[in-house]
């Protein structure tokens, strides 16, 4: 695997940080997962949430794609979610415009 890397926007619950490291590097084939979290960063990044909480973790994931090189960025979301407590379909559509907002702001990588 190398010293690659790709960046995850994830949740900060425990439940999902081991599962989400170990699924991006088999289905990445990279070393190192960047993981950039907050309390339903799919609401932040797609939903109604705080706009300057949407460009802190976009500022987080920008100093993982440069100075880590990541190709690849994932945007996480899980059922459950005690910061994003909508339907799961709603939180479905808010990764849908998350997972847009992120491949705009980084071109390069593969979201």
């Amino acid at each position: 695997m190398g010293g690659s890397f790709c960046t995850a926007a994830n949740c900060m619950d425990g439940r999902v940080q081991i599962p989400v490291i170990k699924y991006l590097q088999d289905r990445m084939g990279v070393a190192y997962v960047d993981m950039i979290t907050g309390d339903g960063p799919v609401r932040s990044l797609g939903g109604t949430a705080d706009p300057r909480m949407k460009a802190a973790l976009l500022r987080r994931i920008g100093v993982s794609v440069r100075a880590h090189e990541s190709r690849a960025v994932a945007v996480v979301a899980h059922a459950d979610c005690a910061a994003n407590q909508v339907p799961d379909e709603q939180q479905r559509r808010e990764l849908a415009v998350a997972v847009e907002e992120v491949a705009r702001a980084f071109p390069a990588a593969t979201v």
